[in-house]
């Protein structure tokens, strides 16, 4: 029997992969939410019906879910201001499961971001029993909106570093942090990765199960990636001098006059591994390539994406200092890793 799926923030990094995997599917029909009718529609000429709606304004997700089977929730803000981020990710939510309910929509799927967890250590680490404790805006709101989800009876994937073709933030970000020291970084350190089209192919399979689900799953590759090797696969798109990797500790020292930089070296020096198999086993999908092999398959967006801000070495005194921090952030499914 056909089912039909709303995705919200379809023109977002993970819900176009989203609905482009939803659209693979004979037995879905697919509508995209769209915040903004003057917003370029993703998939145009596809089957998918497009509505609009605001999560900010509760009046206009009216019949949003009508004849709605199954919901996955995409739509996040990552930046900005406290109230902001609480008008959308934690009120706007609430106000789509809300109607969700009124609608009987049976599965609520919400694309949510290990940051809820804070900062590690965390190896091999699985959701039960595991403490919450966000230390930002984002994700704190990101948490809240997981509550109105699992209050719902709905199914929240926490995935890591999700990376590959769109992705503006992950890989980018630590691009601009190597840019900032000048060379790369010698760090045993282990990251869950997950390829965008894997998670949006998990996050469909979740939609269209027929079966009950845990509550909350880790949505990674089973496999994480060492910061070394994430390091080395972004150099090699960045053109950097060939140095010797600094250790953490001496790449700490050099960041000392920036506070973004040294955000990123605290995360990215501490262990952020989700147990994920279950996941994968739950709803019979693929993971997708292990961390190292899937990016290298997105060298056709990464490629002139990386090379597109000039290298700028590390700079100590005064003119460092007033120099902006290192561009973009560390992000992860649409939310920010400042945990």
């Amino acid at each position: 029997m056909p089912k039909n799926i709303l995705v919200t923030g379809a023109n977002g990094f993970i819900g176009r992969h989203v609905v482009h995997a939803a659209l693979t599917k004979p037995a879905a029909r697919v509508r995209l939410n769209q915040r903004s009718p003057r917003a370029a529609a993703p998939h145009s000429g596809s089957a998918a019906e497009t509505v609009h709606a605001d999560l900010t304004d509760p009046a206009s997700l009216t019949g949003l879910c009508r004849d709605t089977d199954a919901v996955i929730h995409c739509a996040s803000l990552v930046g900005g201001d406290h109230d902001s981020l609480r008008a959308v990710n934690d009120l706007g939510t609430r106000a789509l499961v809300d109607e969700a309910q009124r609608q009987g929509v049976r599965r609520i799927v919400y694309i949510s971001t290990a940051a809820v967890y804070g900062r590690g250590p965390f190896r091999g680490a699985g959701p039960a029993g595991l403490p919450q404790a966000p230390a930002s805006a984002a994700s704190r709101t990101r948490a809240a909106a997981e509550r109105h989800v699992l209050a719902a009876g709905g199914t929240v994937l926490r995935p890591h570093l999700v990376y590959g073709t769109g992705d503006r933030w992950v890989l980018p970000g630590l691009a601009q942090l190597l840019r900032h020291l000048g060379t790369g970084i010698d760090c045993p350190t282990l990251h869950s990765a997950v390829d965008v089209g894997a998670l949006a192919g998990l996050a469909v399979a979740a939609a269209l199960h027929e079966d009950p689900l845990p509550a909350v799953l880790h949505a990674n590759h089973p496999r994480p990636i060492s910061t070394s090797a994430l390091v080395r696969l972004v150099q090699g798109h960045l053109g950097l001098p060939r140095r010797a990797p600094l250790s953490l500790r001496r790449a700490t020292e050099l960041a000392r006059n920036s506070p973004r930089a040294l955000h990123h070296l605290a995360m990215l020096g501490t262990d952020h591994w989700f147990d994920s198999d279950p996941v994968w086993r739950a709803l019979g999908c693929s993971p997708g390539p292990a961390p190292a092999d899937g990016l290298v398959r997105h060298t056709g967006w990464y490629g002139p994406l990386l090379r597109t801000a000039p290298h700028r070495p590390h700079r100590t005194g005064p003119q460092r200092s007033r120099n902006r921090a290192a561009g973009a952030g560390l992000h992860s499914a649409g939310a920010c890793l400042r945990p």
